[in-house]
């Protein structure tokens, strides 16, 4: 059996044997100097342990099944084996369930360290067997291995919580070369080159749809079970599971240029960068320790200079309750093992924390900054309304459309696609540009013009004084010389920012929105969604000079952006948080937190997760000194025995462990 006591044992993970993808992550985000001081609980999530079975731990369960065994013939029946017998089957039960803990308490006393739990423990059970307590000195072994047992599959589920995303990168590919199917490696696919996906598969790299339409599960990349169809020329990603026929998926991006190469990456690199928390826990530790065992023999020798009758194997036995319930490995295990939990419920909901730090830093937020387009708006052009005067609005829609047609404007492009295939069959000839003005063609006859006011006034079509003033982008049509109407054309809010607002209200967080958009624009925009400030007309500076003048303020900020001109107030902010399904790669590098789905309202969630992870670890700190405290001033007074110090470690650790555990069964 692996040594199932250390966490370091557990998931320390060296340069050499990195997955080359994971290895990157640390030249990506480098880890703090505190970070690499104490850098041993970085979770390997390049190897996941083969599943343990009771039977593998055969040597812990023989040593429980002797120990109870004697302690019932003892108890039950009032019978005990002579000395040495007794000793031999004690000593039996002890190195079964202790071998890992003495080999490892060796080793690190080949290197003098000794202020650690397992020379800790290893002193309180040869004390124990010392003073003749064996049955005493073998349980206080065993219920800690049982407790380290426990520690441990708790460590391993949430490895594999989090592990879990590596197994959605494919290890294979079908690639169409001179028209024939060929399996091979991802990673020697080229750009351009097309891939077969088949239903049920996993698109295995980042490209564009060759297919005229497939639908797709991207529950693994966003957190969404809602299937998404995507049609001819749109984005396809890594992870995703085709539910549909065969398709076929242009390459655009190598294997490790994927979006979800670089998830993993920040997965990786997020195990590594720790809380202030544990940071403090783990150095906490280190001191503790000494201090412990110094107090120890404090409690050994002490007495013997004010008390008469001082026994020693009285005060040692004391010692010795103080040396077992002093272990502190409650704390070193449950705190960082809560991190994991918070970092992998995030994962499962879409959102990917760089680092445990920044769960902390979400707790502390009071401002969050927004951008716009592409954050609170969905970032693509979308008919609002079409207005007319003295003309039918149906046949407005097919003139625009069918004129329209002609041009790659994305506005253009937005009234063909509101058309849809009302305009089918319908033709302009002599369509002419006219530059920044718009368009100007023959429809069955009828002079066509479309495009923006400025248009209308450059052939002297009058046009009612009210179009002015609109906020929004129009395209206003004149038929035969004459106004006919508008279509307004706006970057369509998304279906959840309402609601993130109000959310972030709720929870007393003040919101703000930054644009480069015009200020009309922006004001409508922050009116509709209920937002506290908004500025717009600004340019990338501009953003930073209002970012940092929240933070002068005193305010907790977390910006949130998509844009490759979002970047350095991303960076600026205490928490950067990206839209990673549109958002540019500059700013997901960027950032601390990437919601993958691009929904808003996972910031709240979060700043949910946050909370909830920094409520459960600090209860699982609270639990565990309170605890020990009480056991420790017991044990020196002579109240508390070995078995009561056992339990009462064994069971803290425990309550900690299953109180961290719950944050990976938690749904939000």
């Amino acid at each position: 059996m692996e040594n199932n006591n250390n966490l370091e044992n557990k998931v320390v993970e060296t340069e050499e044997n990195m997955d080359p993808l994971l290895k990157s992550s640390k030249e990506v985000h480098p880890l703090s100097d505190d970070e690499q001081e104490d850098d041993e609980e970085v979770l390997d999530l390049s190897k996941v342990e083969e599943e343990e079975t009771i039977l593998s731990h055969w040597p812990l369960l023989t040593a429980l099944l002797i120990l109870l065994v004697m302690l019932t013939l003892e108890f039950g029946f009032k019978f005990q084996p002579a000395f040495p017998l007794n000793l031999i089957i004690y000593a039996i039960a002890f190195l079964l369930a202790g071998y890992n803990v003495l080999g490892m308490a060796f080793r690190k006393a080949k290197h003098f360290d000794f202020f650690n739990e397992f020379f800790l423990m290893s002193v309180a059970t040869i004390g124990a067997f010392s003073i003749g307590s064996y049955s005493e000195g073998v349980a206080v072994m065993v219920f800690y291995s049982i407790g380290e047992w426990f520690q441990d599959a708790a460590v391993n589920k949430a490895k594999k919580s989090i592990k879990a995303l590596l197994d959605i990168r494919p290890d294979q590919v079908t690639v169409l070369r001179n028209g024939n199917p060929e399996v091979i490696d991802p990673k020697k696919i080229v750009l351009d080159e097309l891939i077969q996906v088949k239903s049920g598969e996993k698109v295995a790299l980042d490209g564009i749809l060759d297919s005229d339409s497939a639908t797709f599960n991207t529950a693994a990349l966003t957190g969404e079970s809602k299937p998404d169809t995507k049609r001819k020329g749109e984005q396809v990603l890594a992870g995703m599971i085709n539910l549909d026929k065969v398709s076929q998926v242009q390459v655009k991006s190598l294997f490790k240029d994927s979006k979800l190469s670089k998830i993993l990456e920040m997965v990786q690199d997020a195990t590594a960068r720790k809380s202030q928390t544990q940071l403090f826990i783990s150095r906490f530790a280190k001191i503790y320790t000494p201090i412990v065992f110094a107090l120890a023999l404090i409690v050994c020798f002490a007495p013997c200079l004010f008390v008469e009758t001082y026994d020693f194997h009285q005060w040692f036995y004391r010692a010795l309750v103080f040396l077992v319930i002093s272990c502190p490995c409650a704390l070193v295990v449950s705190i960082p093992l809560g991190y994991f939990g918070g970092i992998g419920l995030a994962s499962r909901n879409g959102i990917l924390f760089k680092g445990s730090n920044f769960l902390d830093v979400m707790t502390k937020i009071n401002t969050v900054i927004m951008d716009k387009t592409g954050t609170l708006t969905k970032g693509v052009f979308k008919v609002q309304e079409v207005i007319t005067q003295d003309f039918d609005q149906n046949e407005l829609i097919r003139l625009a459309s069918a004129i329209e047609a002609n041009s790659t404007h994305p506005i253009a492009k937005a009234v063909v696609e509101y058309a849809g295939d009302k305009a089918a069959g319908l033709k302009a000839e002599n369509v002419e540009e006219i530059s920044g003005h718009g368009l100007k063609g023959t429809i069955e006859g009828k002079v066509i013009f479309a495009g923006n006011a400025k248009l209308l006034k450059k052939f002297n079509i009058a046009y009612p004084s009210d179009v002015d003033a609109l906020v929004d982008t129009i395209v206003v049509i004149a038929v035969n010389d004459k106004y006919a109407g508008y279509i307004t054309i706006a970057d369509e809010i998304k279906e959840d920012a309402k609601q993130a607002i109000q959310q972030m209200h709720d929870l007393k967080i003040q919101t703000v929105m930054l644009s480069g958009d015009k200020q009309a624009v922006v004001d409508k925009v922050a009116k509709a969604l209920g937002i506290d400030q908004a500025f717009g007309d600004l340019l990338p500076e501009g953003k930073v000079e209002k970012v940092q003048g929240f933070k002068d303020a005193g305010n907790r900020i977390a910006f949130v952006g998509d844009g490759v001109n979002d970047a350095p107030v991303v960076a600026l902010a205490d928490a950067g948080i990206a839209m990673g399904g549109l958002g540019s790669d500059a700013t997901i590098e960027t950032a601390d937190i990437v919601i993958q789905n691009d929904q808003p309202s996972k910031i709240t969630t979060a700043i949910k997760i946050g909370k909830i992870t920094s409520q459960i670890v600090w209860q699982n700190i609270t639990i565990a000194m309170v605890v020990k405290v009480i056991v420790l001033i017991l044990g020196a007074g002579g109240i508390a025995n070995l078995w009561e110090a056992v339990i009462a470690d064994v069971g803290v650790a425990l309550l900690a462990i299953l109180n961290a555990v719950r944050i990976q069964k938690m749904k939000l």
